[in-house]
């Protein structure tokens, strides 16, 4: 099945929208020291779908009925914090990976040392753009903060790569295994979501509504991911498939079986759109979006 019109466009514009600000928020080639600008560079714009900054910007337009000036600033932030993730879940300490988006990854291109330095270069550059939002300074200091919440140890990213790293090779329960993925991969998906709206002038009400919907999402999202490593092949990936069968990590499928994570992913994304009811037809891209991220094949 292909991806239908309506999300196609979405996503090839967000995508524009986000290249064009990272290609101007990150330091050049050139610029000095060259060896981490061109580490940045290569991981940044190696291909990634752009979904979280697509995210923010169709939950922009629920709370407003359109994109708001600036918010690909915000998109190219969380992309950043992204890559920068997927730099050190790829090092040898960590998932020990040499294949991310088709690519060679940024320690193999780059080395250990340069590798490391630019996932901690753009984690600091992400930050610097989003203190420079063109947003009220209080939904400025908030997005700030929901951000850097859900980047951090609590039911953050990190605290799910920490989770995930050790539970390898132990037998994965079903409590454990959506602790890692609501904190891992879920948190930023939907932090994506809530500072999207936040940047649009979402109220506290607005807030509770996305964070549900965005909860529901990132964990769809990440069941999904992990049905594709165990049944589609790395080409078709863009990264190692089977990995996760092979370290024996604690994934969904591993615990519930395929059918019954495609069944749970659907019935996710329902409850993530009873959420967004309020909003009616201005949520039809969220929704859109949603659809396909537990529909897509890579």
């Amino acid at each position: 099945m292909g991806m239908p019109a309506d999300v196609k466009s979405l996503k090839a514009e967000a995508a524009e929208m986000t290249d064009r600000a990272l290609e101007a928020l990150l330091p050049s080639v050139d610029t000095v020291p060259a060896s981490i600008h061109g580490a940045m560079r290569h991981s940044t714009f190696a291909g990634g779908k752009r979904l979280r900054p697509l995210l923010a910007m169709q939950a922009a337009v629920a709370i407003c009925g359109k994109l708001p000036p600036g918010i690909e600033r915000l998109g190219a932030a969380i992309e950043m914090l992204h890559t920068y993730s997927l730099i050190h879940d790829d090092l040898p300490a960590l998932d020990n990976d040499d294949l991310r988006r088709g690519k060679p990854t940024c320690h193999v291109a780059f080395g250990e040392a340069i590798a490391i330095l630019a996932g901690d270069a753009l984690q600091t550059r992400a930050f610097e753009v989003l203190a420079g939002l063109d947003s009220p300074p209080a939904a400025t200091v908030q997005i700030i903060g929901l951000i850097a919440n859900a980047v951090g140890t609590v039911e953050g990213m990190i605290g799910g790569q920490v989770l995930d790293l050790e539970s390898e090779h132990q037998k994965p329960t079903p409590a454990l295994v959506e602790a890692i993925h609501r904190a891992k991969t879920g948190a930023l998906i939907r932090v994506s979501v809530v500072a999207g709206g936040v940047y649009a002038g979402a109220n506290a009400d607005d807030v509770a509504r996305l964070d549900r919907f965005g909860r529901n999402a990132g964990l769809a999202f990440q069941i999904v991911d992990d049905v594709l490593d165990m049944t589609v092949d790395s080409e078709h990936l863009g990264k190692t498939a089977g990995k996760d069968l092979a370290t024996e990590k604690a994934t969904w499928p591993a615990v519930f079986g395929i059918e019954q994570s495609q069944r749970d992913a659907a019935q996710l994304i329902e409850e993530a759109f009873a959420a967004l009811e309020p909003y009616g037809s201005r949520a039809d891209g969220l929704k859109s979006v949603a659809r396909y991220l537990i529909e897509r094949k890579n």
